[in-house]
Parts: structure tokens; sequence; C-alpha cells
């Protein structure tokens, strides 16, 4: 089994919807840093993909690769996805024991009574439409900023982005056959179940680029309603293959034994 590799595709939705490009708002990162991987924290991530060759030079094993996009200045990824439907539940719960409190304390209508009912009115939120494109995770919940409060039409500028989507891997490294890309379900609770993952043949060495589609959303209002209006965007990344044999992290030596000095004493020797 190879060891995997992930590839964070972290995304700054707001300046990438703003300036519709994701040409410096994207940040990639891998883990392969200690083993050649190039220009991390940047869109020009270079992933090295190393040791795939034993010793006599056959190959081992083909690369597995994952990308993980996130959304910068959101709710944390690792938030499980049921969050903002408790929010919701919590938000509703709240504004009905202020309206049985305010009911209790007078039947009468008045200034005070109205001025409390707009008050407990935008604390409850406001819920996003629910279209064809936008069912899902994202139907019908309400809009909450980066700490979890709810937000009403009148405060969308803190609302917490849906984390991106990517929909598509294409480009040189799949059409050259380097690298199979896919998309497949899990029942990870932090990702939505879908995550994209590739296996990359290691036996022909070279620079291979690819491209990735993202999906972001964007908040609209249309007709007195909002609605998170999906915005594909594309951005470049390329993986370095090299045919070095793998190598011990400690020693830097080959796989094998690890090397012991002869002439260190043992414990319990030489006392």
């Amino acid at each position: 089994m190879p060891q995997q590799l992930a590839i964070i595709v972290l995304v700054d939705v707001g300046n990438a919807l703003a300036s519709s490009t994701l040409e410096g708002n994207t940040y990639l990162f891998d883990n392969m840093k200690l083993h050649g991987s190039e220009n991390q924290g940047t869109a020009e991530l270079v992933t090295a993909i190393n040791g795939s060759y034993w010793r006599d030079g056959s190959q081992a094993s083909e690369q597995v690769l994952n990308w993980l996009p996130y959304s910068l200045g959101s709710i944390p990824p690792t938030v499980p996805r049921g969050y903002e439907v408790e929010r919701a539940r919590q938000t509703d719960e709240q504004a009905l024991a202020e309206l049985q409190e305010l009911a209790a304390k007078s039947t009468v209508p008045s200034a005070d009574a109205e001025v409390e009912l707009n008050r407990i009115r935008r604390s409850v939120g406001t819920r996003v439409k629910t279209t064809r494109r936008t069912r899902g995770r994202m139907s019908g919940q309400k809009i909450v900023d980066v700490m979890g409060q709810v937000v009403t039409e009148d405060a969308t500028a803190a609302a917490s982005y849906p984390a991106p989507v990517i929909t598509d891997i294409y480009g040189e490294a799949v059409d050259s056959k380097i690298m199979y890309p896919a998309e497949y379900g899990s029942p990870d609770m932090v990702t939505d179940g879908w995550y994209w993952s590739a296996t990359v043949d290691t036996s022909r060495p070279g620079t291979y680029s690819y491209m990735m589609r993202v999906q972001l959303h964007k908040l609209v209002q249309t007709n007195g309603e909002l609605r998170w209006d999906p915005v594909n965007l594309t951005c470049a990344s390329a993986l370095k293959i090299t045919n070095e044999p793998r190598r011990n992290a400690f020693t830097k030596a080959g796989i094998g034994q690890l090397p012991i000095p002869s002439s260190t004493a043992r414990p319990g020797q030489g006392a």
C-alpha cells in the first residue's frame, strides 16, 4: 500500500469571487516539503513524488494523492457538517421563548412591543432559498458568520462562505496518463462525504502540470430572496516525479536495518 499524500487547496473565497479568478487567491500545501515539494503556500506548488522504486530499480507501487479544499476566513473545516443545522435550531428555540415571554408581558399592541418583535425577528436570521443547483447541505440553511452567529439579509457581508468544491481535475498529467483522478464517496463527517483522489504512475519521471476546476458559491439576492449561486473557476498545479530510491528518514540511507556504530557502548557494557 503506497503512502497517501494530501494536497490542501486553501481558497480566499471572498477575494476570488470579487475578482472572478483564483489567481492570487489560492494557497496550496502538501506534506512532501521535506522530500522536495516546491513553493509551499503559494499557487505555484510543485508536489514531489519520490521513492517509487525499489533498490533493484523496479517500480514499487503507484502514489496516491488526495485533494482537500478549504475556505479561508470561514467556519473551520473541523466543525462537523451538522453545525449550521444545530445553530438554526437553537435560534428558533430562543426566538419562540422570547415570543412567549413578550406575549405574557402584554396583550396590548404598543411601540415597545413592535420594537421587541423586530429584534426577535432579526435574531432568527435568514434562510437561503433552495434551488435545483444548491440542493444538499446548503438547502434551506440559515446564513451564519465565522463565529457561528446567524445573520440577517442586511448583514450578509459577514457570512461564512461554503467550502470550495473540486468538480474536475484534468490537464497534461491526465492526458499523458500519468495521473488517474476520480471523485470518491466517504463517510467522513467533515468533508461532506466526497473528495477527489488519484493514483499516479511513477514509472515516468518528469514534471507534469494539471488543472483543477473549483466551484465557489456567491450569496446573491433576487426578488427579495437569498441564495448561493455556484461560480466555477480554475487553478493550476504540478507534479514532479523522480526515480530516487526510497531513503530511511532517520539515516538518509537506503531502507534496511538502522546502522549501529560498532564503537558505541551498549547499555550495561563497559561500566
